[in-house]
């Protein structure tokens, strides 16, 4: 576990990436986006834990249409600095079949998780999937998938706020900061 200094110390040594302001508009925008294409579905939305609660309480109550609502916890980081194998914490608790699937998600990294987020929906009976990722990693390398709607890219560095964190901590950020190379 980090120390207080050593967290403000990260804070403190980030560049600022997206400020507050753009974080705002850019889910604005995108709630615009899946409302035109989601209105008529009532999708049942699956918020992926923890990285994507900032972004989905932000995002639901500008979705003037209706959905169900679910979540799921998977993850490779587990307050870790790099990627590893893939565990399932929790599985959604509503069924799948038949149903529209919209899921969002704080970044889409390598795109290894959530590519093993759609084979298990489609795996289950999903009538149709859909991805909504908050921030999108300028890789350079290729991803498994493409998220069906984009909020910002971020450069390849490790990034934290707006639900993203770094060894555990700053997601209550309103900004997106990245670590220094």
């Amino acid at each position: 576990m980090q120390t207080y200094q050593q967290l403000e110390q990260i804070l403190n040594t980030a560049e600022l990436i997206h400020s507050e302001q753009t974080v705002t508009q850019t889910v604005q925008r995108m709630a615009a986006d899946i409302t035109r294409v989601l209105s008529h579905q009532q999708p049942l939305v699956l918020c992926m834990l923890g990285g994507a609660v900032i972004f989905t309480g932000q995002l639901l109550p500008q979705l003037r249409f209706p959905l169900d609502f679910d979540y799921a916890h998977l993850t490779r980081y587990d307050k870790k600095m790099q990627g590893g194998e893939i565990y399932w914490r929790v599985e959604p608790r509503e069924s799948v079949k038949d149903r529209v699937i919209l899921v969002l998600d704080d970044i889409l990294d390598e795109g290894i998780t959530l590519a093993a987020i759609r084979a298990k929906v489609l795996e289950n009976g999903a009538k149709a999937f859909y991805s909504a990722v908050f921030a999108e990693k300028e890789t350079g390398r290729p991803k498994p998938l493409k998220a069906d709607f984009v909020g910002l890219t971020v450069p390849d560095r490790y990034v934290f706020g707006f639900g993203m964190d770094i060894r555990g901590a700053w997601r209550n950020l309103p900004a997106i900061y990245a670590v220094k190379n």
